[in-house]
């Protein structure tokens, strides 16, 4: 797969957005990251797992209503940032959408990511199908992924293929313990940044900021400039921490029943 040619500035927020597309419809769909409505649909019960990821260029009547039929019967997230129309999120709104969440976009200048090693983690690559398993029940705890789903997570993550990204997976591993994963996804010239957790346990002690960092850096081998990410309230704090800037912002808009 060719890589476009990456970006140089945190404040290129389309092709930040693009990678989040691109990420998510790697989880079931057929259209593409630059298609007006894509959508993504894994069939899980999970609403991170199945969504609607922006609306632009055509009715915001007739895109719930295509939506919800293509995503009858799994919860799911409409996302709606600045790569969908303006006033799409108050129309949706007026529809019956409720507004969840707001996150924020946060992207870092990749030459200013330095090593943040941790005694005693050890941070390694998702190679093998066991390791997969490992990842899943790690991150699963932490996003509230019933256990009855997880093996199907698993599945969906072991053959997760998308022609517009490129993933690696990692896992920080505490007295033989897996205590928190992250994920690089690499399209759009961007070093894209998701399922950083950490196990409630062994929160406060620099495990999120270890795996976040070691993703990074592996983004800026690969020959990235800019990270990004969309922080949850919990994730925000470390992120800025680290280096990382507010350049935008998503919302989470569900529908009675979908979420």
């Amino acid at each position: 797969m060719a890589i476009p040619e990456p970006i140089s500035s945190i404040h290129q927020i389309e092709p930040q957005l693009a990678n989040l597309r691109s990420y998510w419809l790697g989880w079931g769909s057929s259209n593409t990251a630059h298609d007006d409505m894509p959508l993504y649909r894994s069939g899980l019960a999970h609403p991170l797992l199945n969504g609607v990821l922006r609306i632009r260029g055509r009715s915001v009547d007739e895109a719930v209503e295509t939506g919800l039929r293509a995503l009858d019967g799994v919860p799911h997230l409409w996302w709606i940032g600045a790569d969908s129309d303006p006033g799409v999120l108050e129309q949706l709104q007026a529809g019956g959408g409720q507004l969840r969440s707001t996150l924020p976009v946060m992207a870092i200048d990749l030459k200013n990511v330095s090593e943040a090693e941790l005694p005693g983690l050890a941070i390694t690559r998702v190679v093998d199908d066991a390791t997969v398993s490992e990842y899943v029940e790690a991150y699963s705890d932490v996003f509230g992924i019933a256990p009855e789903l997880r093996a199907a997570v698993v599945a969906k993550e072991m053959g997760y293929a998308t022609a517009q990204s490129m993933v690696e997976r990692f896992i920080g591993t505490l007295d033989g313990q897996v205590v928190g994963t992250a994920q690089l996804s690499m399209s759009h010239g961007v070093a894209g940044i998701y399922w950083v957790s950490t196990r409630e346990p062994f929160r406060g002690r620099g495990i999120a900021t270890a795996l976040t960092t070691a993703a990074l850096l592996a983004g800026r081998e690969r020959g990235f400039r800019i990270g990004s990410l969309q922080a949850s309230s919990l994730g925000a704090p470390v992120y800025r921490q680290l280096g990382f800037e507010t350049v935008g912002e998503v919302q989470h808009v569900s529908f009675l029943g979908t979420d």
